[in-house]
């Protein structure tokens, strides 16, 4: 059965045939780890573990690789601004590379909770520095750059082909005073390399051909891709965000290193917006973690199953609200799983279960409609199949969707929900009879039940 997908690059839905049959190469580029990835960060990778399941699920090898950028880089798009990772390691008082070590270990957690696969290859860029340095020399040998006061920088005017996953306007582009681009030649250049300030001693910094210095960012994927992919990688994914400057100067990085172009379908998701249709903002972004989710007494699934009720290349609304009725019906779906395997714990493939199935492949097979395929998962569900034969597609369907189906759900109780009860204990233990009916009030108001018991307590959510 094909799978088809929306290639980027050609902005349209194609059939996808990877490069080698037997196996499919796919780069994701991962996070910057000087803060936390707060769920408009993490919806990216949801996806992409949802791209590699289905390509699993298609009966695809995928050798899955994922960057990690722990070198301080700046904090704009232009190769200006402050570096990222020295000024988190000023916020908190401690090292950049104990600082890149304690988010990308937040960021795994949370990426385990929701239940994303960790790729088997993740590039740490601090491991990859001599193949960056590397990459750069071959782009020097081929005459792609140029070198300025602070650092080597590509040559776009190079490259005829450059801008056109983002189909820019380079003339337009190129055209601006020199003033605003320093000693660029032109606006769509960019750095490779950066040298150290002279007045500066930065905490990451390496020897080098041109002196002692730091990658650019856009240099880390081609060098991640090309060293562990190889020329010829099938997909590369990403947010949007990444298409007109990340994701357009590794195009150009990779045609000048290899003479051709290495990545053949690029896929890109939306972005997640507030209820009101505005971006989470850095500003509120540390109130929107997953642990955050988690401490209110919702099933990090819920924000996976939200996701998978969408498309990915549409912007999805998030509020609590809807993550409220994400985590209801997979609750609903995890009881309707549960009575079934009380039923029978066999498993039947048999033909009238293998039909169904395939209809569910079809609509996940074009371009990862996941809410189509939920939605046919669920009449798979109230169909005449029989509970061994439904058993068997919960099986093979959560095998992509990822949500724990069949497994009792442990209820998580917020936070504040405990400290009420653990008040209403000490109450009780007291004899503070009015204290302890008001506490339970509250509690109910809340939306949960307490019952005493000889241990303590019992918290359950009201249904």
């Amino acid at each position: 059965m094909k799978v088809t997908l929306y290639n980027t690059l050609s902005r349209q839905k194609e059939e996808f045939i990877p490069y080698d049959k037997n196996e499919v190469k796919m780069y994701t580029c991962g996070p910057t780890v000087y803060w936390y990835q707060h769920i408009g960060n993490m919806f990216a990778y949801v996806w992409a573990d949802i791209f590699q399941r289905t390509l699993k699920f298609a009966d695809y090898n995928v050798k899955h690789v994922m960057g990690l950028t722990d070198v301080g880089h700046l904090v704009s798009d232009d190769d200006s601004g402050e570096d990222k990772m020295e000024k988190g390691s000023r916020r908190e008082g401690i090292s950049v590379w104990d600082l890149a070590k304690k988010y990308a270990d937040q960021f795994f957690k949370d990426t385990a909770s929701l239940n994303i696969q960790r790729p088997p290859t993740v590039c740490p860029a601090t491991h990859y520095i001599q193949e960056q340095i590397d990459a750069v020399k071959k782009l020097e040998e081929n005459g792609f750059t140029y070198q300025t006061s602070d650092g080597i920088y590509f040559d776009s005017s190079k490259d005829p082909t450059y801008g056109e996953l983002a189909k820019l306007d380079i003339e337009g582009l190129c055209a601006g005073e020199r003033v605003e681009m320093a000693e660029k030649r032109c606006k769509t250049d960019f750095a490779l390399w950066k040298f150290s300030p002279k007045d500066e001693k930065r905490q990451m910094e390496w020897d080098s051909p041109w002196g002692v210095g730091f990658p650019g960012w856009h240099i880390e994927c081609s060098s991640f891709c090309l060293s562990t992919l190889g020329e010829y990688v099938d997909i590369h994914t990403g947010g949007i965000d990444h298409i007109p400057v990340h994701h357009t100067n590794e195009i150009a990085q990779n045609k000048g290193i290899t003479g051709h172009r290495v990545v053949k379908y690029w896929i890109h998701n939306n972005f997640i917006v507030k209820a009101d249709g505005t971006k989470i903002s850095k500003s509120e972004g540390d109130k929107m973690l997953v642990e955050n989710f988690v401490e209110k007494g919702y099933n990090p699934l819920a924000y996976r199953y939200l996701i998978l009720s969408a498309h990915y290349r549409k912007q999805m609304k998030f509020s609590e609200d809807l993550l409220k009725m994400a985590q209801t019906a997979l609750e609903r779906l995890n009881e309707k799983v549960l009575e079934l395997k009380k039923e029978t714990q066999e498993i039947s493939e048999t033909t009238h279960a293998v039909a169904w199935l395939n209809k569910i492949k079809v609509v996940l097979f074009d371009d990862f409609n996941t809410a189509q395929a939920i939605t046919v998962f669920r009449d798979s569900l109230n169909s005449d199949l029989t509970d061994s034969e439904k058993l068997y597609i919960v099986q093979e369907v959560d095998r992509v969707f990822a949500l724990d189906l069949g497994k009792e759900i442990q209820i998580l109780i917020p936070e504040n929900i405990k400290e009420l009860a653990e008040k209403r204990l000490h109450a009780r233990q007291n004899k503070d009879w009015a204290e302890s009916d008001r506490l339970r009030d509250e509690i109910e108001t809340l939306g949960y039940s307490i019952k005493d018991i000889s241990e303590g307590y019992e918290i359950t959510e009201k249904k």
